[in-house]
């Protein structure tokens, strides 16, 4: 298992704090606590954009993004099993317990699995590093496009673009062949498989509520038994871009649910896109918190997750 690496300071990261369980991983946005056959996920509210964690938090976002989560695993439970096995506190080990205060509407206990090193991207729309791509190249990832397309355009069909998982520094688009070779070919026309069956159930399920879901990235893991299911997260503002369908016009920026709200705030400004990131100004973090807020609302309704 990799160790926990904190080259940040605590509180500039905005960990959860819990010193009587066992620090696994902290991710970009996540803290993992090794229980054993399980791992306790807690959704921070740190965010951060073009591999770097903002300073500054957003207020209510590893809820949000942890009700989103929840919801998309019941959805799509029928396409592939997932990691969830409990939100309910009180459904935790007992040493989780005295932590409630921090993991309530925040965090799931999931099963652990041997997470795939491959980044499992379905693309409907042209967007982000894609359209770069498609510029330079006329391809995404080795899938040859149509030509005439423009930021913003539909596919043709969805395509599946995977990439690497990096340690440091930016992840890489790859092909499916160079994906192959990292998990053989059987298990990446397997990833391949479900990717575009999910994407495809989730861009339905989001149109019927207004959004386009442009793209979306999803991880897997392997179980001790072998079978292949999807963790970490499911279709969320951080793992994907989510359009708003009704303003939706080709080759216009799209009113967005997402972090490219701030993704164009520090467009806009003068930084590097290397640490220190430039400290994020209250409309910012309203503007944002606005956005992944109305993300879930479209999505659920009045109702709760869990």
């Amino acid at each position: 298992m990799k160790e926990p690496t904190d080259s940040i300071t605590p509180d500039a990261l905005h960990t959860s704090r819990m010193p009587a369980l066992d620090l696994w991983r902290r991710g970009k946005v996540r803290d993992l606590y090794d229980l054993g056959d399980h791992l306790l996920m807690v959704a921070t509210d740190r965010i951060s954009a073009y591999d770097v964690i903002m300073e500054e938090p957003i207020p209510g976002k590893g809820a949000l993004l942890t009700d989103i989560s929840v919801w998309w695993f019941g959805e799509l439970a029928s396409i592939v099993d997932n990691h969830l096995v409990a939100t309910d506190v009180d459904a935790y080990p007992e040493v989780c317990r005295d932590y409630r205060d921090q993991l309530v509407g925040r965090s799931m206990l999931v099963e652990k699995t041997d997470p795939l090193p491959v980044e499992c991207v379905a693309r409907g729309y042209l967007a982000g590093s894609g359209y770069r791509e498609y510029r330079e190249s006329g391809e995404v990832c080795g899938v040859s496009l149509p030509e005439g397309l423009t930021r913003g355009s539909r596919l043709p069909e969805p395509i599946f673009t995977p990439a690497t998982k990096a340690e440091e520094g930016h992840d890489e688009n790859i092909t499916f062949d160079q994906a192959a070779e990292i998990l053989g070919r059987e298990t990446a026309e397997e990833v391949r498989e479900l990717t575009l069956k999910l994407y495809r159930t989730g861009s339905e399920r989001a149109a019927e509520k207004g959004i386009i879901i442009a793209d979306t990235k999803f991880e897997f893991g392997r179980r001790k038994s072998g079978e292949i299911i999807l963790i970490d997260e499911a279709l969320t503002p951080d793992s994907s871009r989510f359009w708003l369908a009704s303003e939706y016009r080709e080759g216009e920026e799209p009113v967005n649910f997402d972090k490219q709200y701030l993704r164009d705030w520090l467009e806009s400004s003068d930084w590097d896109k290397s640490p220190p990131p430039p400290t994020l100004p209250a409309e910012v973090i309203a503007g944002t918190r606005a956005r992944y807020a109305e993300a879930r609302d479209r999505l659920l309704g009045n109702r709760k997750s869990h």
